[in-house]
């Protein structure tokens, strides 16, 4: 390149901004849907599933970081949704990548990922060092954020900055109401086969109430898949309308935001659940609430759990598994009582990833057991589950 062309060469403007509650900017270049959205910045480690990941109703809130470079190879498709509530604004606000989109290269393929985030009104964000806002949040915790994107590269900057200092961030916010269903329905797909697709469980054995948190797609298979009736209810729903469906089991869902500020109305139903004895499995924010529904306390994490690789020990077997998590608060295993055994333990920072009740049928796990993406490890729970409801069946 000759030093005129170098001197006729200028960057391209910035059509998009990361900008932290403490000031701190971050240009990049536009993806998805334009505008712009307030949220908190974590990380993910995942290296595959960016479609599963973007659409967990957990995720609601979040502005997501990959940690892998290369997002979007494969594109997107109508199979890999993992939200329920399709109606809802469910999932992250916004995403941040290293690097451009690339052209798809999949068979399942039916949409560019760029489209695709703009159909559901996902603001993205390219082309900055990804490697050093992870080791920022590790260091300083995730902070919270706008997100903008532009493509005139026009931003009313002060604005911005004004906006992400003043959210309150997710300590005190209850998000499930924007993600749980509407009304109750059921559900009888069972997990996907590879050149067969989805099934449909037409002899179930037993009838699990799940209530929707906000409730992955994958979660509902698997139950199906495991001989289940699958009955899905809003978060919100009373007790005695659970009891009057006469379930087998209940389950327990994940979903986002604070579970203290969920439990103003959750924990009294899981309560009324525990005393009438009926086998209830939970995972995520279910295992949040439920450890405060037996007297414990939640808090939030430094930077949270975010990825398909996480090391699990389940103290009940010894096994270690490898998981995969979402989650920014965490049950203080000080807090809870003695009939409250800790039966899963990260193997990453110690903190509790699972517990049981030793005078009740009742047990959960930090983690996302179905995946979706991730390993398949920990699928065995679902099938637990179907243990504890068949021995309370036959001692029925």
């Amino acid at each position: 390149m000759t030093a005129s062309s170098d001197a006729e060469w200028t960057e391209p403007a910035a059509t998009a901004l990361l900008v932290l509650a403490d000031g701190t900017a971050l240009e990049g270049f536009g993806l998805g849907a334009t505008g712009h959205a307030v949220g908190e910045v974590c990380f993910n480690t995942a290296m595959t599933g960016y479609q599963e990941i973007l659409t967990d109703p957990s995720y609601a809130g979040q502005i997501i970081t990959f940690t892998f470079p290369h997002i979007g190879n494969v594109g997107t498709n109508e199979d890999d949704i993992e939200t329920v509530n399709l109606a809802a604004s469910a999932g992250a606000c916004g995403v941040i990548l290293h690097s451009a989109i690339t052209r798809p290269s999949n068979y399942r393929a039916t949409r560019h990922l760029d489209q695709w985030l703009k159909a559901r009104g996902i603001v993205g964000l390219a082309g900055i060092d990804t490697r050093a806002l992870t080791s920022l949040i590790r260091t300083n915790g995730m902070p919270n954020a706008v997100i903008a994107h532009h493509p005139d590269g026009r931003f009313d900057l002060d604005a911005l900055k004004a906006e992400a200092r003043e959210w309150p961030g997710l300590v005190g916010m209850d998000l499930v109401p924007m993600v749980t269903s509407a009304q109750r329905f059921s559900w009888e797909e069972t997990p996907w086969t590879w050149n067969i697709g989805y099934g449909r469980q037409e002899s179930p054995l037993f009838h699990v109430v799940a209530i929707d948190y906000g409730i992955k797609r994958n979660i509902l298979r698997l139950l199906a898949g495991s001989g289940c009736k699958v009955t899905v209810v809003p978060a919100m729903t009373p007790a005695e309308d659970i009891f009057a469906l006469q379930p087998d089991g209940v389950f327990l869902s994940n979903g986002p935001g604070d579970p203290a500020a969920t439990g103003d109305y959750a924990v009294p139903v899981i309560r009324a659940l525990i005393d009438a004895n009926i086998p209830t499995f939970g995972i995520c924010l279910g295992h949040q609430m439920l450890g405060i529904a037996v007297g414990g306390t939640t808090m939030k994490m430094h930077q949270g759990h975010h990825g398909a690789n996480h090391p699990v020990q389940d103290l009940t077997t010894g096994k270690v598994e490898i998981t995969s998590m979402n989650h920014g608060f965490a049950v203080d295993r000080a807090s809870l009582p003695a009939n409250a055994r800790e039966t899963h333990v990260s193997l990453f920072d110690g903190s509790n990833c699972g517990l049981a009740l030793t005078d009740r049928p009742v047990f959960s796990v930090q983690y996302h057991p179905e995946a979706s993406p991730g390993p398949c490890d920990s699928h065995y729970l679902f099938d637990r589950f179907v243990g504890l409801m068949r021995e309370h069946k036959a001692a029925s």
